[in-house]
């Protein structure tokens, strides 16, 4: 079989299995890449969570030495909740990431890549592949970019002409050779929405992304967040798409092409108060099918804390104190006196007063602090 009757086999396939897009790459090194990585690492706004050196990331033989072609899907998914819960003076709800909603993606696309290789394995038995989501070193979207799935946006997301950017995005290395798709003209043009609406001046340059400034990043970290970030967050306890919602090609774009992705409403927008209470059961059991797990339910629960100081929610207080008092971890602990602080009840101050008396932890001590000081400005 000649490899472009495979490709429109397999294009064919790719269609019946439910893959909204998919691309053909070369896997020449991405130098262009290269250099910006290394550029990232020199200024210091690399997140910590990429997978292996520039090397890997950029040089698909290193991963796999008879290297000639990558295909590059990517799945569509809904930027709306169907009656959507609302957020109530007694029942304050946070939300996740519209890539959050669903079933976690990294799953969905591994079993449709799993698939697509086992179709290109018996049409060509001595065919090699190996299949990346999002957490191999490759990076998705340099390869989307190359494969002709989208073009790379000043938000740093691939945006696509059909589903805007909220698509997932994975790829299949294979030791065959395939004619390559062409990559699309940038399309952004003199737009600069996201930069202008990114509350961090994370997206320093259109299509260069800090990192360390970056909400999405942020909200997935486990130690404390630093100040200057809890007041932007809002509701966001998983992610933060706004340079997403802005973008011009976003715009009414709202696919529900498939079951997985379909948002559950309570999960992707829980009521915020339960869950500090969580048991890691509890946790696993709620939300341990959707992407914004996989840090556990420490940064989740650190980031409730923070949204229910956004909404000064004075109906959270009594077991705000429950969680500072109790909580054995420090860094709920704290985040805990710092959000009684924010909500500013005399019964939240008096409850951070007490609790300072027996805190030993120096950074939960310099969050009460913090806290008390809230009432300072108040009463000024």
């Amino acid at each position: 079989m000649n490899t472009n009757q495979l490709r429109q086999e397999i294009i064919d396939y790719s269609k019946e299995i439910g893959i909204d897009k998919i691309g053909f790459a070369s896997a020449d090194v991405f130098e262009s890449l290269k250099d910006r990585l290394k550029r990232q690492q020199e200024l210091g706004f690399q997140s910590g969570f990429e997978k292996g050196s520039v090397e890997e990331r950029t040089e698909p033989e290193r991963l796999m030495p008879e290297a000639k072609s990558i295909i590059s899907i990517a799945l569509a998914y809904p930027s709306r909740i169907k009656n959507g819960p609302k957020s109530t003076k007694e029942e304050r709800r946070g939300v996740f990431c519209r890539a959050s909603w669903g079933t976690d993606y990294h799953d969905v696309l591994r079993e449709k890549l799993d698939k697509l290789s086992q179709f290109i394995k018996e049409k060509i038995p001595e065919a090699a592949t190996k299949v990346m989501v999002d957490t191999g070193e490759l990076s998705d979207r340099a390869v989307a970019e190359r494969a002709g799935i989208g073009f790379s946006g000043k938000n740093t997301a691939i945006i696509t002409p059909e589903f805007g950017s909220y698509v997932y995005l994975g790829e299949l290395i294979t030791n065959l050779s395939f004619e390559s798709d062409t990559p699309l003209e940038d399309g952004c043009g003199t737009c600069t929405k996201c930069l202008d609406a990114c509350p961090t001046g994370a997206l320093v340059q259109g299509g260069q992304l800090n990192a360390q400034r970056c909400l999405a990043f942020l909200t997935q970290t486990k130690d404390f967040m630093p100040d200057e970030f809890r007041s932007k967050i809002g509701n966001f306890i998983y992610g933060f798409d706004t340079c997403q919602a802005v973008c011009p090609y976003n715009k009414r774009v709202d696919f529900h092409n498939h079951p997985e992705f379909e948002p559950e409403p309570e999960v992707a927008k829980p009521k915020l108060k339960p869950m500090l209470s969580l048991s890691n059961r509890e946790f696993k059991e709620t939300f341990g099918h959707i992407a914004g797990s996989w840090r556990g339910k420490k940064p989740l629960q650190r980031n409730a804390l923070i949204a229910l100081a956004h909404y000064k929610d004075e109906t959270a207080v009594d077991e705000i104190i429950r969680v500072m008092n109790h909580d054995p971890r420090p860094v709920i602990r704290g985040t805990a006196a710092w959000s009684l602080g924010k909500i500013g009840t005399d019964e939240a101050y008096s409850a951070i007063k007490d609790a300072k008396e027996h805190e030993e932890d120096d950074q939960v001590l310099a969050e009460m602090d913090k806290g008390l000081e809230f009432q300072k400005t108040s009463s000024a």
